[in-house]
């Protein structure tokens, strides 16, 4: 499994162009998933349904599965935070596993970067982001990539992954 991680502050358009690279990726003949970090309070569960009603009783999973796709809810009811690499492993086997939130972790990223934002560039203060999209001019010894070539951007990361 290859993983790749895009870095931004907020508003950047990391999980724009994240969705205009997966097609072409899976195009490739790829099979791609995504690990994102989110908030501490985000739900992918809603008040009423069975699954919130047995988690709220006080599970520490619920699976809720169809003949379309299942999802596994796991409460960590006071325990830590479980590292990148063991939420990686509870993924299944894919050919690219791409990342969006982990901003400060070691693993190859691109910084999607935007003057607009009005937050300052990562990848001065982050030796593991290789190159740089952006809508602006920037000045930095790394690659710099046209954040509106998709096309580009998806082939730089299977050259840097050595993905064929």
């Amino acid at each position: 499994m290859k993983i790749f991680g895009f870095a931004g502050w907020s508003g950047s358009g990391k999980t724009t162009l994240i969705e205009k690279l997966i097609p072409r990726f899976v195009k490739q003949g790829l099979k791609v998933s995504l690990l994102k970090h989110a908030h501490h309070t985000f739900d992918v569960d809603h008040p009423g349904k069975d699954s919130h009603r047995h988690r709220l009783a006080g599970c520490t999973e619920v699976m809720v599965t169809s003949s379309r796709r299942w999802v596994l809810m796991h409460e960590l009811r006071g325990e830590r935070e479980p590292s990148f690499e063991d939420q990686v492993r509870h993924l299944s086997p894919c050919n690219l596993l791409l990342v969006e939130g982990f901003k400060f972790h070691p693993i190859p990223k691109l910084e999607v970067y935007r003057p607009a934002v009005e937050s300052p560039p990562l990848h001065p203060n982050d030796p593991n982001i290789v190159a740089v999209a952006t809508d602006a001019k920037l000045e930095t010894r790394l690659p710099v990539l046209d954040l509106n070539d998709d096309a580009g951007i998806a082939a730089f990361i299977l050259g840097h992954l050595k993905i064929a």
